[in-house]
């Protein structure tokens, strides 16, 4: 097929990346803690550790995996963290002893949780103190044997650490002795990584995570990633902003969560890759704390959502950064709105590059150029060594100009969803492309513009959201009769959930008691925005709710 968007590529980004198949992320991390091992690798809450100190903590994790009973090699190892240090030091413990990473939401509800343990399989479980509760409701209905629980400041030093523990003390949590079988943090920091028995390296061909995704359907299924997946992903990012980077001198703002795969990707393992410094934001939702972070550091990038840029952009403080550093705004997960890319380029000078991808592509497929000189609303060029077929129904190629589903080749694809062939077999062509449900159009130059979704998935900024699993959930209440859940237009979010309900005869409902109900199953990003009480809702002739007329 034609290629071009190689045409309009930045100056010194190959078509194509000559990559080794056998090589790991731990390959990764281990030549970037030899060649900068006095280099700051990740800041939080006040304390900064490098590269040789990041070797020593994910050592004696790895340690500490390997002195589980029955744990070992290519076992499942949940990580429900936000963004601490005790997440890299979990992340790279686990590939260390040859695991598997499975990424949680710390968010989540006891039945989310439930189905990814159990989908899973996993084995042990690293919690935040204050969400340990939530795993407690359900451990007797999960396989998970190992428990580590641990609290904000368990990595941050004396002082800090106990001055931060206490600090949470009004926090709703459940310290580690009330989980039954846990351990706390404690356990790792005994464990001598002089004692840690290197299994067989992992190679590019093992799994290395399990990144939950919702697929094409409302249940949530785990996007099988290998080593040799996120390391092409590594690869082909820092090939492509190879020009502006200094290695072992970039400093990345993370106020992203790493357990997304975007932020896991583009802030921690690209800059680890190449030296770089992350500064992990562990409250995100605290705009102002947030711009006081920045105005510490000489940052030369950051990521984000639309919401977040919408947020920072509107915050009186954000003027009084010092974006003399930054080289590179990225956005993903949500089109970034036309006014928040405005007002971003009038306060920093910069502009956001946005990009595309998704779970089961590692996640990134294109980016936008640092050559482009003015905001397009593109969601860029494909990266090297991928490819972009726009396809219609019948999964023929479109010409340039017409619309047509996203489907992709690269090094980068998963290698399928875990425990479901048919949802693996549904969502490949027969050459091998990942269909991706979503809908663009390319242009002369290559590059692509996203029109529509074939899913009827929402997308409440970056976090996807499917109708189905909110049905589910409210029609379980006694008052409700009918379901149906659309997305909406959101200036601040991209969309926003709506739900139409008709009730039982006889029975009354108010708009707060709908959204207090779903508390109980749903995470907070999920529970609708807008709910609109119907006495009937559109059908087909067999029955089936049409979402569509609900448009």
């Amino acid at each position: 097929m034609e290629k071009p968007w190689l045409s309009a590529y930045p100056p010194g980004v190959p078509a194509q990346l000559d990559l080794d198949p056998a090589e790991s992320v731990v390959d990764v991390v281990d030549r970037s803690i030899a060649r900068f091992p006095d280099r700051p690798a990740f800041s939080n809450l006040g304390r900064t550790i490098t590269y040789r100190e990041l070797d020593v903590l994910h050592r004696r994790f790895a340690t500490w995996l390997q002195s589980l009973p029955g744990v070992g090699p290519g076992d499942r190892v949940a990580i429900m963290l936000p963004n601490l240090i005790q997440y890299p030091v979990a992340l790279f413990g686990t590939w260390r002893a040859g695991m598997v990473v499975v990424n949680v939401n710390p968010m989540y509800t006891p039945p989310e949780l439930e189905h990814q343990l159990n989908d899973s399989g996993a084995k042990v479980l690293i919690v935040l103190a204050q969400r340990a509760s939530v795993f407690a409701e359900i451990q007797g209905r999960v396989g998970v044997r190992h428990v580590l629980v641990t609290g904000i400041g368990d990595l941050l030093g004396f002082p800090r650490a106990p001055l931060v523990n206490f600090a949470m003390r009004y926090v709703r949590r459940m310290p580690a002795h009330q989980v039954p079988g846990s351990v706390g943090w404690s356990a790792v920091a005994g464990s001598d990584p002089g004692d840690f028995r290197q299994p067989a390296p992992p190679t590019g061909a093992d799994l290395a995570c399990l990144q939950y995704t919702g697929g094409t359907t409302g249940r949530s299924r785990g996007a099988m990633l290998t080593h040799s997946n996120l390391v092409a992903n590594i690869r082909q990012i820092n090939a492509w902003f190879a020009a502006q980077r200094i290695d072992g001198e970039e400093i990345m703002v993370t106020p992203l969560p790493l357990y997304h795969v975007y932020a896991l990707m583009c802030n921690c393992l690209c800059y680890v890759g190449t030296g770089g410094h992350n500064v992990l934001i562990t409250d995100p939702r605290n705009i102002k704390g947030l711009i006081a972070e920045l105005k510490r550091w000489k940052f030369t990038a950051i990521t984000g959502v639309n919401t977040l840029y919408q947020a920072l952009v509107e915050h009186p403080d954000l003027p009084g950064v010092d974006f003399s550093t930054l080289k590179i705004a990225s956005a993903g997960g949500m089109a970034v709105m036309p006014a928040t890319a405005k007002r971003w380029v009038e306060i920093t000078g910069h502009m956001i590059l946005e990009g595309y991808g998704l779970s089961e592509t590692s996640p990134v497929v294109s980016i936008n150029p640092l050559t482009l000189t003015a905001w397009n609303g593109s969601i860029g060029l494909p990266l090297p060594n991928t490819v972009i077929s726009l396809r219609n129904d019948d999964l023929t190629e479109v010409p340039a100009g017409e619309s047509g589903e996203i489907c992709v080749q690269g090094p980068q694809v998963m290698l399928g969803y875990w425990n479901d062939s048919d949802a693996t077999a549904n969502c490949m062509t027969s050459d091998g492309f990942l269909r991706t449900g979503d809908i663009a159009v390319m242009d002369a130059q290559g590059y692509f513009r996203i029109v529509d979704r074939k899913k009827d998935m929402i997308d409440v900024s970056g976090l996807k959201v499917y109708p189905n699993e909110v049905e589910a959930a409210i029609t379980h209440h006694p008052a409700v009769l009918e379901a149906a859940c659309i997305g909406v237009p959101d200036e601040r979010t991209g969309e926003a959930v709506k739900l139409f309900l008709t009730l039982r005869p006889g029975q009354s409902l108010a708009v707060d008691e709908v959204r207090e109900y779903l508390r109980g199953s749903l995470a907070p990003y999920k529970i609708p925005r807008h709910v609109e009480f119907r006495d009937s809702l559109p059908k087909s002739n067999v029955g089936k709710i049409l979402r569509r007329a609900l448009r």
